[in-house]
């Protein structure tokens, strides 16, 4: 199949050991990107995408955010699909002995209750900072302003994301997809969304190529839909054995520039 158009998971996919973009990736991706675009998905917020972006030269390319939550072009929402707050304040209220972090986001927004550790962490991880207020402050404002979590991101102890994550799934398995990346970690999205549900939508909408003419990158149990329904489906070496069964392609790890590599034999 011909690849004409790239979707890249960044997190255990595109970036190096430092967290960063390597050398080599960026000038694979710089040598394509005027015949071939190259579209970065992932569980990041858009701030946390676009500085990427922009090394990669491709700000002028549409970036899919929160899984799949959320969709912008030319930095304008598309396509926005997010939690309502009822579903927040219910998890808040389960978290009502603070046993675990929440972090909160809107499009370019991230509140926290407190700079904890899990917040520093992912301040460091993302190099976006968030906003310090309390989670019932932002509840409300959102329900004032019709507006919900296009992601709830909730770590702490192991045992704590457990119980969590029963609760959840006795309580809103209709409603919420959850994602657990490290036993210490939730990410949790509408259930109706994805990565597949985004690049579906930008193919048909933005792009008009049809998705077996695209290859996506990927490392981790959200990932397998898209690799799964694209034309040819990459995994890093560093994946997941269930991605790496269901993959097209197995390619280096992430941090052996495993997508400049596939992009360097296969994209001319």
């Amino acid at each position: 199949m011909p690849h004409r158009i790239v979707f890249s998971d960044i997190d255990g996919t595109l970036l190096n050991v430092h967290r960063e973009l390597s050398e080599h990736t960026i000038s694979e991706i710089k040598r394509i990107k005027d015949t071939v675009p190259v579209v970065l998905i992932s569980s990041r917020m858009p701030s946390a995408m676009i500085h990427l972006q922009d090394e990669l030269n491709i700000r002028n390319q549409p970036i899919i955010c929160y899984n799949g939550g959320l969709i912008l072009v030319e930095g304008k929402p598309v396509h926005s699909t997010f939690i309502a707050p009822n579903i927040i304040a219910s998890i808040d209220t389960f978290n009502s002995n603070q046993q675990f972090h929440m972090s909160l986001y809107h499009n370019d927004d991230w509140f926290v209750p407190e700079m904890d550790f899990w917040a520093n962490r992912e301040a460091t991880n993302t190099k976006v900072s968030p906003v310090v207020k309390p989670t019932k402050h932002t509840i409300d404002d959102w329900e004032n302003q019709q507006k919900g979590a296009h992601k709830i991101m909730c770590m702490g102890e192991e045992a704590h994301i457990n119980d969590l994550f029963i609760y959840l799934k006795d309580t809103f398995d209709d409603a919420l997809h959850l994602y657990r990346s490290k036993p210490t970690y939730i990410e949790i999205a509408h259930k109706n969304i994805s990565k597949l549900t985004a690049i579906d939508f930008l193919l048909k909408t933005h792009f008009e190529i049809p998705i077996s003419e695209a290859v996506a990158f990927g490392d981790n149990y959200n990932d397998i839909a898209m690799l799964k329904a694209v034309g040819t489906g990459v995994a890093v070496a560093n994946a997941k054995p269930e991605v790496k069964d269901i993959a097209d392609v197995v390619t280096l790890s992430g941090k052996e520039d495993g997508v400049a590599n596939y992009i360097h034999k296969n994209i001319l």
